[in-house]
């Protein structure tokens, strides 16, 4: 039966030849909130979100206790010894100096967590902000910045209230590279009023400015979400798995092999979900990508020099 890494750069196989052994994420709340929340740049948050939907309840507990009983979750499913700290809820780089700072450290100074990764939006990253972060990468951890994106397109943007646009994200890159921080930037492939043709282009746009991880999300819908009163009205229709499934295909093979892809699908539990149904699990949609990949008899990277430009 074939495997997803026989087709796809996966960062695990990455982390793998970086440290010669197994490393995952654990993912860490540390309380920060939103500029789209807050009032800063907008209220109500992203159409789509409803943090619920991807992190634990675990934000009451503090960031090493986390750190730690994530490590034992990983030890018990895949015996990996080293993790990541992963800041993944809400934007994890507005906060105080001082306050980023100090919860960084306390996830770091955990034994075993050989890296950060911080989740935020192009447009709270300061220069102070990230030569703290760099300066992690100087202690000799594994350090990645995951911007948040979604899509290249500024009406789709505003479509569903991002709070930024594809320019933020462009000088957010920019400033990032002169640091020498990889980014993984985050795509949502079905948003309202885009099909294959935005993804596509989106992915293009991305890579001429040069990334070094991606990671692709269907659009689900969930509870307590704006895009929720869509869906119920009938003004939304999510993708079927098919069509994901071919898109997310001809991504792959669209992308480079030197860049890593930190994930392929995302799920939400059963409880928030909404639609579509197919987004409870991860393993069916990774399976079916698998074999859409080995029916084509294709792989990442086939495709690679085609339609690169920043259009």
């Amino acid at each position: 039966m074939a495997v997803l890494s026989e087709f796809v750069e996966t960062f695990g196989q990455q982390l793998l030849r970086e440290f010669g052994e197994r490393v995952h994420k654990v993912t860490v709340d540390a309380g920060f909130t939103c500029p789209n929340r807050d009032g800063s740049r907008g209220r109500g948050g992203c159409t789509f979100c409803n943090n619920k939907s991807f992190h634990p309840a675990i934000a009451a507990r503090g960031i090493a206790d986390q750190v730690r009983e994530g490590m034992r979750c990983v030890r018990r499913r895949t015996r990996a010894r080293k993790v990541i700290a992963y800041f993944q809820t809400y934007t994890n780089t507005y906060a105080p100096l001082s306050r980023l700072s100090a919860a960084y450290e306390q996830a770091l100074a955990v034994p075993g967590v050989v890296g950060l990764s911080v989740g935020t939006r192009p447009d709270c990253l300061s220069e102070a902000v990230v030569a703290l972060i760099a300066s992690y990468r100087d202690r000799g951890l594994s350090v990645w910045v995951e911007l948040g994106l979604q899509s290249s397109f500024d009406e789709t943007l505003a479509r569903v209230n991002r709070g930024h646009g594809y320019g933020e994200y462009r000088e957010a890159i920019a400033l990032l590279q002169r640091y020498r921080i990889p980014v993984c930037t985050h795509l949502i492939v079905g948003l309202p009023q885009e099909g294959r043709d935005h993804a596509l282009r989106t992915l293009a746009r991305v890579l001429s400015l040069g990334v070094a991880g991606l990671k692709i999300h269907p659009l689900h819908v969930v509870r307590g979400s704006r895009l929720a009163h869509d869906f119920r009205a009938g003004r939304l229709v999510p993708l079927d798995l098919p069509t994901y499934v071919g898109i997310v295909a001809d991504l792959v093979e669209r992308t480079p092999r030197h860049v890593a892809f930190h994930r392929l699908t995302g799920t939400a539990k059963a409880a928030l979900l909404l639609a579509p149904d197919w987004c409870i699990g991860k393993w069916r949609v990774l399976n079916a990508i698998t074999a859409e990949l080995a029916r084509r008899g294709t792989r990442q990277g086939v495709f690679a020099c085609e339609g690169v430009s920043s259009w």
